[in-house]
């Protein structure tokens, strides 16, 4: 059974206009650049809760404490704290109460660094890995299921796409007033 909010072209009582994303409540009327926006914004949003509820139910992990484990096992030399919190957008202190949690669970190391005694970087342990790469396994099979309404061809046209918006944001300079 289908949440009402996952519906297409759903019309709301009372209103004239068919809703595209009952999520922003957008009609033809908006913009399109607008309702493209909030539409990629509503997938986002609604993957993301789907992965945050999977992995708490399959595997009894949060999203940041899977990303964390996916940063270091990109990079299994490890990752000082400061390169970590901003590979992952937050806070220092976020990052540091996540990998307590995974020291004390033994899946992460602090090993001080050679250069900086002041310094600290994060590894993988061996039960680290073996226990991301069971997640990421599953993790990748709950994608591919996600966009599996997409061809093969669909998926790489939607990635081009996006690539080009993402350069063109990336290249544009905003200026404050």
């Amino acid at each position: 059974m289908k949440n009402a909010s996952m519906q297409k072209d759903a019309e709301i009582p009372g209103d004239t206009e068919p809703v595209y994303d009952l999520e922003s409540r957008m009609t033809k009327d908006h913009h399109q650049s607008l309702k493209l926006w909030l539409r990629m914004l509503s997938c986002t949003v609604l993957i993301e809760n789907q992965i945050r509820g999977r992995l708490r139910t399959e595997f009894g992990v949060t999203l940041p404490r899977f990303d964390l484990m996916a940063q270091l096992e990109r990079h299994p030399d490890g990752l000082r704290m400061g390169e970590l919190s901003k590979r992952m957008m937050v806070t220092g202190g976020n990052v540091t109460g996540i990998t307590d949690q995974l020291e004390h669970e033994k899946l992460v190391v602090r090993v001080a660094d050679a250069k900086d005694r002041r310094a600290y970087s994060v590894k993988l342990t061996a039960a680290g890995r073996k226990a991301f790469k069971r997640m990421a396994a599953v993790h990748e099979e709950w994608i591919a299921e996600m966009f599996s309404a997409l061809q093969a061809g669909q998926k790489g046209e939607l990635f081009e796409l996006l690539s080009q918006v993402k350069n063109h944001v990336s290249e544009v300079h905003i200026t404050e007033e």
